[in-house]
């Protein structure tokens, strides 16, 4: 098969190296080179990089909506598309032009978040478990019927880290058995999406990470995790502010205000919250490296609190 793969960031390389194993994979489109890191130069994007380690030309339109975008598209001959992250809009016209449709893997069960974080938001929401899917592009937003799905549990210990990399690999298997039997002439039955339990995962914004002692501390600890390795949890913390790389809920009728630290030992820092108390372990002070509670005491002795 003809494939043109669109797609983005480090969670998308998987699906690229499923699809380029067993597949032709014609083209490779993916966001423009954008400024990052400290000279704020343009960078290519992690499967651009992989797609020219593979030798697979590079197609970085603005937009798709031109019509010399979707004439280019359409020279291309693909037999099917398929989007993994890819973070531009396709519209109508681009999903008709590939003989069998696009093809999205989307990190969610869906109906249950639909958008674009939804490996955080579950996380945060405190699911039990989440997966990936492999569906049939519409034009609404993660509204298509999907094709297959396969379910993960969500650990207590799971950062948004842990659990992107755990999907990106999922991820790359279902596109892998849906190419497989489509190659085979058994293209997956759609399942058209329930009308029940639509939920919408929401954008990261850095506001959201700072934390809010008034909050349960299950919450603010499902946060931590839910935002670790971006945007990072940022809170006060004795008058000074921190970021917080690793942090757990735990039972304390304190009876203290919000944001009072409660207990300050090697095995962490115990801040009061509305409900519960937060052990922050790992944190990090501004300019520095991400530490240990205890190493953190070590620089702050005026916080020791043993008990």
């Amino acid at each position: 098969m003809r494939i043109v793969f669109a797609g983005t960031p480090e969670f998308a390389v998987a699906s690229l190296g499923a699809a380029a194993r067993q597949h032709e994979v014609v083209a490779v489109y993916t966001q423009p080179d954008r400024p990052a890191g400290r000279g704020r130069g343009l960078m290519p994007s992690p499967v651009k990089l992989d797609a020219i380690a593979r030798g697979i030309p590079v197609f970085q339109p603005e937009t798709l909506k031109t019509a010399e975008a979707q004439q280019q598209l359409r020279a291309l001959q693909p037999d099917l598309m398929v989007v993994v992250a890819y973070g531009l809009i396709l519209p109508k016209a681009v999903l008709a032009i590939p003989t069998h449709g696009c093809w999205n893997v989307h990190a969610s069960l869906l109906p249950r978040w639909r958008g674009a974080a939804p490996i955080q938001r579950a996380i945060q929401a405190g699911d039990a478990e989440t997966g990936v899917c492999l569906m049939q592009m519409e034009a609404g937003l993660d509204t298509g019927p999907v094709l297959l799905r396969q379910h993960t549990p969500i650990n207590d210990t799971d950062t948004g880290g842990q659990l992107h990399d755990r999907l990106a690999q999922l991820g790359a298997q279902v596109l892998a058995d849906g190419l497989g039997l489509l190659r085979a002439g058994l293209k997956p039955i759609p399942q058209v999406q329930p009308a029940e339990g639509v939920t919408y995962a929401h954008k990261l914004d850095k506001a959201e990470a700072r934390l809010d002692w008034d909050q349960d501390a299950e919450v603010l600890a499902r946060t931590v995790r839910a935002f670790n390795p971006w945007p990072i949890a940022e809170a006060v913390l004795a008058g000074e502010r921190v970021r917080i790389h690793g942090a757990v809920a735990i039972a304390d009728n304190h009876g203290k205000a919000p944001g009072t630290v409660i207990g300050a030992a090697r095995e962490g820092i115990d801040i009061a919250c509305g409900r519960g108390a937060l052990r922050l372990r790992v944190v990090q002070r501004e300019g520095g490296k991400a530490i240990t509670a205890a190493d953190y005491l070590n620089a702050r002795r005026d916080l020791r609190i043993e008990g």
